[in-house]
């Protein structure tokens, strides 16, 4: 259990976020709030709320960051997307909900039948979702887009994004000290601070030895932090010159070292593969790689379905590199078969929360099978309608970005957008394995929707205050930007 340390670090965060916001430039303040919070806040410690979800190190620092945004410092963030598109996909993303709510109003129960008579015994269920439910979700819902409209409007300049890269980078060279740490001793350091293990301690023995997890929810988050911050110290160096290309690129080096050391194949082979493509591709290259593997994350669960995914040529293939691995992907395959079916039975809304999406015994109710993919997750919670909404708001950035840099003309384009978007297509690679969708995430996908907007609607946010759901959505002038290209 969390110890008091724990919950005081919750309280006092937003304390630290208003020093953040009185004394850094709102971009940086912006970035700060929610890395610093994702990196350093506990994990699984959180304040339950009547009518509310959850306050964890992840809502906080995005409630915070909005509130000190608008309510103190009086800018002001836009709740949709100018463009129809990404707009549409804002509303079903918060609204789309309400039918998964409606359509799960019946407990699942789980009963034994008496073999010596015919008498059913009650053994557990599950609650039906009801009305008081659906705030709370809608809240959940707009909470987790915060990151996505304060990226959006106030990290979508070039300068903003190069802060957006640099953050990722310093964030993560500050994390390798207690990574290290751990690589060396186990995974110690959320014990010593907030007196608990956050997960299961075997999952972080790996080839010999141990894989950092420090305040992250698993190991694999770290690792992946690590390759977005790998990715994020090559794109820098890129669009630098003299010392501060060397200094960058030795960063970058380093970074790569400590990822090799948290033993995560799949992260490694991320940075491996999109390494030289953000050094060396020009930026339109770089911008159609993600787009490719953008449309392929958000049509993994058609492929799946119509068994278009080799799963037995990939096991092979982890099989020739280890046993391990090989075994490890072979069980995520089978958990996605068996979640895969029990989704098909509620496909267009899904089985809303409370676990109900879960493979269960129909008599005692246990657990059989465990996502672990963030889009198994989506699709067996919220359905069609959930996934389209959540991958689409993700992967249309990279849609619009790709049709706007080429229409811009050239060396008008940043060299910061494609690298972030290369970093967003990355991860929306690993949303097929691991759960990892996070507050960067969704920073990363709303610096390049409003980037794109900038580049389709010149000078967009120059237009007169619009109204949304009550709440002003007043937009200040801010001229279009000028950024250096590589194109």
């Amino acid at each position: 259990m969390p110890n008091a340390l724990a919950y005081l670090m919750l309280l006092a965060w937003p304390l630290v976020s208003l020093i953040l916001f009185r004394r850094l430039p709102l971009e940086r303040a912006i970035l700060w709030c929610i890395i610093a919070g994702y990196l350093l806040l506990p994990p699984l410690a959180e304040f339950d709320l009547p009518l509310v979800p959850d306050m964890d190190k992840f809502a906080i620092p995005s409630v915070m960051a909005f509130l000190l945004c608008t309510c103190v410092l009086r800018k002001p963030v836009p709740l949709l997307p100018r463009h129809p598109t990404a707009k549409l996909l804002t509303l079903l993303f918060v609204f789309g909900v309400i039918p998964t709510v409606l359509t799960n109003g019946e407990p699942i129960l789980f009963r034994r039948i008496a073999n010596s008579d015919p008498i059913i015994f009650l053994t557990d269920q599950l609650p039906g979702l009801r009305w008081r439910d659906l705030g709370s979700v809608i809240i959940n819902q707009m909470i987790v887009l915060i990151p996505f409209l304060l990226a959006r409007r106030y990290l979508s300049t070039p300068d903003a994004q190069r802060e957006l890269l640099l953050a990722l980078m310093i964030g993560a060279l500050a994390y390798s000290i207690p990574s290290l740490i751990e690589i060396r001793f186990s995974p110690q350091i959320n014990v010593w601070f907030y007196g608990f293990f956050q997960h299961d301690f075997s999952q972080m023995i790996r080839q010999g030895g141990f894989r950092p997890i420090v305040f992250l929810p698993h190991a694999l988050w770290l690792a992946f932090l690590m390759t977005s911050a790998v990715l994020a110290a090559v794109a820098l160096a890129r669009a630098s010159h003299g010392k501060d290309r060397l200094r960058l690129a030795l960063a970058a080096a380093y970074l790569f070292a400590v990822l090799v050391l948290c033993k995560s194949l799949a992260s490694q082979a991320y940075a491996l593969a999109f390494t030289p493509v953000i050094a060396l591709a020009p930026l339109r290259w770089q911008l159609r790689v993600a787009l490719l593997l953008g449309g392929i994350a958000v049509a993994y669960p058609v492929l799946r379905n119509t068994g278009l995914v080799p799963t037995e040529a990939l096991v092979a293939q982890a099989e020739a590199i280890s046993a391990e691995r090989a075994h490890s992907l072979n069980y995520r395959f089978e958990n996605e078969a068996q979640l895969l079916a029990r989704a098909a039975e509620k496909t267009w809304f899904g089985w809303g929360g409370w676990g109900r999406n879960l493979v269960r015994h129909e008599e005692t109710g246990q657990i059989l099978s465990v996502p672990d993919g963030r889009w198994i997750i989506v699709f067996g919670t919220f359905g069609w309608l959930g996934y389209i909404s959540e991958m689409g708001l993700l992967t249309v950035p990279l849609l619009l970005l790709a049709q706007a840099a080429r229409r811009a003309p050239r060396g008008n384009v940043s060299p910061y957008a494609a690298p972030i978007a290369l970093i967003l297509a990355a991860n929306l690679m690993d949303m097929l394995l691991n759960a990892t969708l996070l507050p960067i995430t969704w920073m990363c996908a709303g610096s390049l929707l409003g980037y794109a907007e900038r580049l389709r609607y010149p000078g967009l946010f120059d237009r007169k205050p619009a109204l949304f759901g009550g709440a002003q959505a007043l937009v200040t002038g801010m001229a279009r930007p000028e950024g250096r290209s590589i194109l």
